[in-house]
């Protein structure tokens, strides 16, 4: 009897023993105690905390580990491993290749969480274990569909070399072989010390980031907003982690993960509807009713609503007339290129195409220099050049208004120009000072009442012009007035002249200025209404864009179509050509080469038209 017990003893001490070494493979010093584990869910015994509980077993460690008769795997593994094929993980930024089928310590965690072994059959005892209750929770069994699940069994060096990853593996996590990743990179199945079982707090993206280590992420709005984000994460059905501020969920607040809902870039949120994902249907850049508008978001957009993160609501300029609208899955194909691509690679109006969420900050700039909102996007140049991240904010707009996908001609011109790129070339006789300044530097009119520190040799944005018409968020994200017009600008004839129909050009032109005739003076014997200049132009219906081209002239390759300095770019609707193909204007400062116009004689503010509009003929009329 005394030899039995003795034996007995010595069983148990050793499966003591055993246990605590399988709790302590791979984890250094900060081994766990059977007490430790004992709290946790993986606890499945009878004793167990969580609702997934043996009939009768009090043993904890058996449901996965076996002294004797074990499978031939490490460390003395207790369940039979069955030859499962999975649909893994796969995305075009995936720079490790081609993922094998899950192997080592990833194989054997889903032993249980692919849902195809029952929880009690173990390899011993014969038989297996009786459970009162066996059925895992829905984001416990993963299933044989790894494709919405971070990538395993990989070596982390095939990974690189990558910028948006650490250099080497980080020390602190575990690995398989030499640096395998698997579920114990970023899990401990021992130890539920920060839930989940995972390896570190993943408060702030700590863990996430020991990999993913972004240039500018440390410093980017998502990393650094302490705005709430209650009521908006975690999104159903998940209800981990609970933090409350969007610097606390991190990566999380887009990425997840586990169960992706889009698998590609592992998106917290479908693609498809009736839930597409996007930055605003999220629900942080977009409103939802019961919900509180942030108290840092503008007035003019605070209607009741999310909008969540203390921005403004994109989702509804989004949803205005004249917008940048973005359609279904659009966010997943931006994405494709960091910072989203140019127009030809990538074919979709998504958020990412103008910003990068992982380094998009807070901060303002001067004209043309891109803020904090445009960080690390990237371009096309001034010269049709591709970049990687851009310097000015119109580089942003270059990508798709410019050579790839010309736009259309909301006005016809003498000279149609399509490529905005090209409107606003430097060697143009004409344009606004977007890329560079402008070539007149004498314009009277500058500067108005609204925009008092404006001079003619200032340079402005693309958004100077296309915004949001209700003062919302300073980008093009929608607007009542088309193209994505900040305010008004009418464009037909025999509009009548106000402050409210041309408000868009009376924001930077001295309205007062353009009325007196300052800089289009009439003739002195012209008395009537219509009289000449601007106001008599006006005053007869003729709207700005009858004799304007707002974004500038590219006379490429033109040849007998008068000066095109000061905007000048008929409208050819109501700009007639009195004899010839076109209309004429001449410039009588400003000489030009094959225009069709005698020499230049009249000197500043003068000029000559030849052409009929609304059925006055002009033959060389001349002002002032």
């Amino acid at each position: 009897m005394t030899r039995l017990r003795l034996i007995a003893g010595c069983l148990t001490l050793t499966v003591q023993v055993l246990c605590l070494l399988a709790i302590g493979l791979g984890r250094g010093v900060e081994a766990q105690s059977p007490s430790d584990m004992a709290r946790t869910p993986h606890n499945l015994s009878v004793s167990g905390p969580g609702p997934v509980q043996a009939l009768t077993e009090t043993r904890i460690c058996i449901f996965c580990h076996t002294p004797h008769n074990a499978t031939p795997l490490s460390p003395l593994w207790n369940k039979e491993l069955e030859p499962q094929v999975y649909t893994v993980y796969a995305s075009p930024t995936l720079r490790a290749g081609p993922l094998p089928q899950p192997s080592g310590a990833s194989k054997l965690c889903l032993s249980c969480h692919d849902g195809t072994i029952a929880l009690g059959a173990v390899v011993n005892p014969v038989g297996g274990i009786g459970m009162a209750s066996a059925a895992l929770g829905s984001h416990s069994s993963f299933g044989l569909d790894l494709s919405g699940h971070h990538p395993v069994s990989f070596a982390y060096h095939n990974a690189l070399p990558n910028p948006e990853l650490a250099l080497s593996p980080p020390p602190e996590l575990v690995y398989g072989g030499a640096d395998e990743v698997h579920c114990t990179t970023c899990h401990d199945p021992h130890s539920d010390r920060y839930e989940k079982f995972l390896l570190k707090d993943n408060r702030y993206s700590a863990l996430c980031t020991s990999c993913h280590q972004l240039t500018g992420w440390s410093s980017s709005a998502h990393a650094t907003s302490t705005a709430s984000v209650v009521g908006i994460l975690p999104r159903p059905p998940k209800t981990w982690p609970t933090y409350t501020q969007l610097n606390e969920w991190g990566c999380e607040a887009c990425h997840t993960p586990h169960f992706a809902p889009t698998a590609e870039q592992l998106l917290n949120f479908t693609a498809a509807p009736p839930d597409p994902f996007s930055c605003t249907s999220a629900g942080c850049h977009s409103s939802a009713p019961g919900e509180p508008h942030a108290t840092t978001a503008r007035a003019a957009v605070g209607a009741p609503g999310r909008a969540a993160a203390g921005m403004v609501d994109i989702a509804r300029q989004t949803r205005k007339p004249s917008a940048h609208h973005e359609p279904l899955g659009a966010f997943a194909l931006a994405l494709q290129l960091p910072g989203g691509a140019a127009r030809s690679g990538v074919r979709s109006i998504a958020c990412a195409d103008c910003h990068n969420p992982h380094f998009t900050a807070r901060g303002k700039a001067q004209a043309p220099y891109a803020s904090g909102l445009l960080r690390a996007v990237s371009g096309v140049d001034r010269n049709g050049m591709e970049i990687r991240s851009v310097t000015y904010e119109y580089e942003v707009c270059f990508k798709c208004h410019g050579d790839n996908t010309p736009d259309l001609n909301y006005v016809p011109r003498v000279l149609a120009v399509t490529n905005t790129r090209r409107a606003f070339d430097a060697a143009n006789p004409s344009y606004h000072p977007v890329v560079s300044m402008g070539r007149n530097l004498n314009i009277p009119s500058i500067p108005s009442p609204l925009e008092p520190s404006m001079s003619p040799s200032a340079m402005i944005y693309c958004t100077t012009c296309h915004a949001d018409d209700e003062g919302g968020a300073s980008g093009p994200h929608g607007s009542a007035f088309a193209p994505i017009l900040k305010e008004r600008y009418e464009t037909a004839d025999y509009t009548p002249e106000s402050y409210d129909n041309y408000a868009l050009c009376y924001r930077c032109h001295n309205r007062s200025s353009i009325m007196n005739d300052v800089s289009f003076r009439k003739k002195t014997m012209r008395t009537t209404a219509s009289g000449g200049g601007h106001s008599g132009h006006l005053a007869a219906g003729a709207p700005c864009s009858a004799c304007h081209d707002a974004h500038g002239v590219n006379e490429f390759g033109a040849r007998q179509t008068g000066s095109h300095t000061h905007l000048i770019n008929f409208d050819t609707r109501i700009v007639l050509p009195k004899a010839g193909l076109y209309p004429l204007f001449c410039d009588g400062d400003t000489a030009t080469i094959d225009s069709g116009c005698p020499p230049a004689v009249g000197g500043v503010f003068s000029g000559s038209c030849t052409l009929v509009c609304h059925g006055v003929v002009h033959d060389g009329t001349s002002y002032p």
